[in-house]
């Protein structure tokens, strides 16, 4: 235990002593997150998955897009209902670690996402009583916080909280 701790304070030093190894967010990086939605929409938990991508505009900014799928089911006495959602969504970041943080290998962003969101629902049952599909497609606004955590220079680690396609986003992240 005390090789391995010794070890990840080394390779800390290491990380933040190299200049260019693990740069902050740069104006011209693109970056493409994909990952596991957890929590589900509307508060309804469940599980989904999704994927983002944005280039860099600014030192501070980048735009893109952002898909998603989140499902998730509801029931008692016999009866199950599903309830599926796809998100297509333009999505901003402002980038602001580098504000305040000396750690290169750490990128900490937030911003909005607008776009489209199409509802759908299931009753396999054939029982639909007062459950049914009242959350209905439309326009899809959401804000979210985030952070990616590089290992390598290109590939890393992210987690995103907010009003987005799912309260909470994880997975693997890249840079080119």
């Amino acid at each position: 235990m005390k090789k391995t701790l010794f070890m990840l304070v080394v390779a800390a030093l290491f990380s933040a002593a190299s200049e260019k190894a693990f740069a902050q967010f740069e104006k011209g990086d693109k970056l493409l997150n994909a990952g596991i939605n957890l929590g589900g929409t509307y508060g309804g938990g469940g599980v989904g998955v999704g994927a983002s991508f944005e280039g860099g505009v600014h030192d501070f900014i980048s735009v893109g897009g952002q898909a998603d799928f989140t499902t998730w089911n509801y029931g008692y006495v016999g009866y199950k209902w599903r309830y599926n959602f796809f998100t297509i969504a333009a999505r901003g970041s402002y980038h602001y670690g580098k504000h305040f943080l000396k750690l290169d290998n750490l990128d900490l962003y937030a911003g909005p996402s607008l776009g489209y969101r199409v509802s759908s629902f299931n009753d396999p049952d054939g029982w639909s009583g007062i459950y049914d599909d009242g959350y209905g497609s439309g326009v899809f606004f959401g804000v979210f916080a985030g952070a990616r955590y590089y290992f390598k220079p290109n590939m890393g680690v992210f987690a995103e909280v907010g009003y987005n396609a799912s309260p909470l986003k994880a997975g693997i992240a890249f840079k080119f």
